[in-house]
């Protein structure tokens, strides 16, 4: 499974909760910026597709290369990780394997929380950025469109999604069960990306408290807090409202620690819940008599009996990727024996001409227009059924092709 020049290989490199904690994939995980300075490096070096996906749950380089440490060492390079730590815990997947786990995981049957359906956003804007850059090839767009469609299915027609347990929901689940007198609680969220939006909307019809939006964009603070009817404060204010509040959920995106020691009343009992990756909330603050800081990984932890009844639905899950895997492998067989077929028939056909132009020395009353008919009903016949062998479920599609291709070249 090459690309059209086919000298790369297609490759999924990363790491993801299942073997990096929440450290190790803060220390790969890529901004805006570098994702961008990462893909136009790739474009440079004349990769043929590339796609980037990070995530608080998984830090993935989607693309062709000769060699999957290319990718390896672009993350590296616009990250804060190193190829040693990135050996420890990573994974690497090529080829077709690369292109199932594609496939499954935009389904959120390899989320961190069964059925989180934030991946497909998530999926989208990885794409649209790639899209940006300059690096999305036919195949990619493809395996991509292929991957939402296969998402869309298993989200209507199972119940993978049921009680839905994003970490935002999760978030909410957690405040509910350990904070007592909820409406009496003054619950501040600081950040407003789309964890932060999500778990926003999820407070104001979950908690009915006192809550307050703050973000370093002040507009987007106060456009959301008009529709949701809740407050919003400046961004100058975060340390005041950080002192005032039950509850602080921070959801932004910064490189280094926007919450910090400094920021807390050090006299109040306080819920910190940091749903970014990397933590956004300084480790120091839980030292801190009185303030109970909660991450992701502990989140997931919260949603057993959710997940167990979504387990049930995995069968059928697994059903719905595996005829979208054979569509899109049905494709790449197409797209890579239409060459080979046009070639055949060319062949064929250049036969055919020679064969008649032979007889006609040979056989003066030929009728040549009668033996072009004939001899193109053969040519077509041969042309369908080496069509129908390369559909065929036990053809090694690539074989087939190198030997016709070396007998008819």
């Amino acid at each position: 499974m090459v690309n059209s020049n086919n000298k790369n290989i297609f490759y999924i490199i990363g790491l993801s909760y299942k073997k990096a904690d929440v450290t190790t994939r803060s220390n790969f995980s890529l901004n805006k910026e570098n994702q961008t300075n990462l893909l136009l490096e790739a474009k440079e070096s004349n990769m043929d597709g590339a796609m980037v996906l990070s995530t608080c749950n998984r830090i993935e380089l989607i693309g062709f290369a000769k060699h999957p440490y290319e990718l390896i060492s672009l993350l590296c390079k616009y990250s804060n990780g190193t190829v040693e730590e990135f050996a420890k815990v990573s994974y690497v997947y090529k080829n077709r394997e690369a292109a199932e786990h594609f496939i499954t995981i935009a389904t959120g049957l390899d989320s961190q929380i069964l059925g989180d359906y934030e991946i497909v956003g998530q999926l989208k804007d990885a794409f649209q950025l790639a899209k940006e850059a300059g690096t999305i090839n036919a195949y990619l767009e493809r395996l991509y469109n292929i991957s939402l469609q296969a998402s869309k299915e298993v989200k209507n027609k199972t119940s993978l999604s049921s009680g839905t347990t994003t970490v935002s929901y999760a978030a909410i689940q957690y405040i509910k069960d350990h904070i007592e007198k909820l409406s009496d609680k003054k619950i501040l969220i600081y950040g407003l990306g789309n964890i932060g939006k999500s778990t926003a909307k999820s407070s104001v019809g979950y908690l009915h408290g006192d809550i307050t939006l703050i973000n370093r964009n002040e507009q987007k603070a106060v456009l959301l807090a008009e529709e949701l009817e809740v407050k919003s404060e400046k961004h100058s204010n975060l340390a005041k409202e950080i002192h005032k509040s039950d509850v602080i959920i921070v959801a932004t995106g910064a490189s280094k620690p926007t919450v910090s020691v400094k920021h807390f009343d050090i006299s109040k009992k306080q819920l910190i819940i940091d749903l970014s990756i990397p933590r956004n909330v300084h480790k120091n603050v839980k030292s801190i008599v009185g303030k109970k800081v909660i991450d992701v990984d502990v989140l997931s932890k919260k949603t057993k009996l959710t997940i167990e009844n979504r387990k049930k639905e995995i069968p059928l899950v697994e059903q719905i990727i595996e005829k979208y895997k054979i569509e899109f492998f049905d494709w790449l067989i197409f797209r890579k024996s239409t060459p080979a077929i046009s070639t055949l028939k060319s062949s064929l056909e250049s036969i055919q001409k020679d064969a008649i132009s032979l007889h006609l020395k040979k056989h003066q009353d030929l009728n040549t227009q009668h033996a072009e008919e004939i001899t193109s009903i053969l040519v077509n016949k041969i042309v369908t059924k080496f069509a129908m062998h390369l559909k065929d479920d036990r053809t090694q599609a690539n074989l087939s092709i190198q030997v016709m291709e070396e007998v008819f070249k």
